[in-house]
């Protein structure tokens, strides 16, 4: 299935039924009276985060989407029926944009999420409404209300565990074929990565996490350079970056300070994110330019790089186990934070 991370669609909310006008005429019943019934309301449209989706493809080709009319009001007092509701489903992680691309709708960022788009109109009340004692045989009703539309603006952002950066060709999709069941395209040239994957790693019992492989991201990215913003976007979500640096290239340092600094100038609090440096195809690297290289990126991140091979799979799961403990951490922080201690005053505490 093609992979498609934003899309712009139309969206309209149907209108109310009208009211009727309408009069009794039975035998033996003179001056009936007035008896149209109220229209239906219009069918809202929502949107909803489901499980089983990865893109916005189905968006790609149908752009408008409308709810229906609410069925129109009768005579002998019959109500018109309220139009079925329009549910748009997407997967998780779907963010709704105004038609700016600026103004933030809603971000649907777990399963089940339904927030209302546009409400549908409400149905017009019949002639019945309208009797009394001054006004004993009212020959009008109200006309549906009108429903609500507008352009609004889908992007996906992966929901993922961990997420893995480094310029073209740094061996991401390698890595993902090595330690998942993933089957990205693999090529010996750049930006071989062209739509961003997911693969579930799978270490044993209660130990698996998602992880995202983003096509490589080049000097600029932050400002738009090689669509950079939206493949720095699917890694936002993410709890744990993956560094991957080429060891075979001329600078390795130089390519981490590139993505550092994009990371920066993208998202601040992405640049904070937990990350792990990881020296990627050892299997070309010598036992001295091993060690020369860690010493220098040791110096450039502050912290000691794992060395690693995608391609014969040396300190692959290494590096796994300690993503998945990284996870954990920062899940049982989150919990923390969210459910704080009880500071309630205890008199025995003293």
């Amino acid at each position: 299935m093609k992979f498609l991370d934003q899309c712009k669609i139309f969206i309209r909310s149907g209108n109310g039924g009208a009211g009727s006008v309408s009069f009794r005429r039975e035998k033996f019943i003179p001056n009936g009276g007035p008896d149209g019934g109220d229209g239906g309301k219009g069918g809202s449209v929502y949107i909803e985060a489901v499980e089983g989706l990865n893109t916005l493809i189905d968006y790609r080709y149908t752009q408008h989407f409308k709810a229906n009319t609410g069925t129109h009001g009768m005579g002998r007092q019959m109500h018109g029926a309220n139009a079925e509701d329009l549910i748009l489903r997407v997967p998780v992680g779907t963010q709704v944009f105004e038609e700016d691309h600026e103004t933030l709708i809603a971000d649907l960022d777990k399963v089940g999420m339904k927030i209302l788009l546009a409400k549908g109109g409400n149905g017009g009340w019949g002639n019945t409404r309208f009797k009394g004692p001054v006004n004993q045989a009212p020959d009008f009703a109200l006309p549906g209300q009108d429903g609500e539309e507008k352009w609004i603006w889908l992007r996906l952002k992966l929901i993922a565990d961990a997420g893995l950066l480094g310029l073209p060709n740094a061996g991401k999709s390698t890595f993902l074929a090595a330690s998942s069941a993933a089957r990205p395209k693999i090529a010996d040239y750049p930006f071989t990565t062209l739509t961003p994957n997911l693969g579930v790693i799978d270490l044993g019992a209660e130990q698996r996490f998602v992880i995202a492989d983003i096509p490589g991201l080049i000097e600029g990215a932050s400002e738009g350079a090689g669509l950079g913003t939206r493949f720095l976007g699917h890694v936002e979500r993410t709890k744990v970056l993956i560094h991957l640096i080429d060891g075979t290239q001329e600078d390795p340092v130089g390519a981490y300070k590139i993505i550092r600094n994009e990371l920066a100038a993208y998202a601040e609090d992405l640049a904070e994110r937990p990350e792990l440096v990881v020296i990627n195809k050892a299997d070309s690297l010598d036992g001295d330019t091993r060690k020369d290289l860690v010493k220098k990126l040791k110096k450039a991140s502050k912290q000691t790089p794992y060395v690693i091979s995608g391609v014969t799979g040396e300190g692959v799961r290494d590096l796994l186990f300690v993503v998945h403990s990284m996870i954990v951490a920062g899940d049982k922080a989150e919990k923390q934070a969210e459910n704080p201690p009880s500071t309630a005053y205890n008199p025995w505490d003293n």
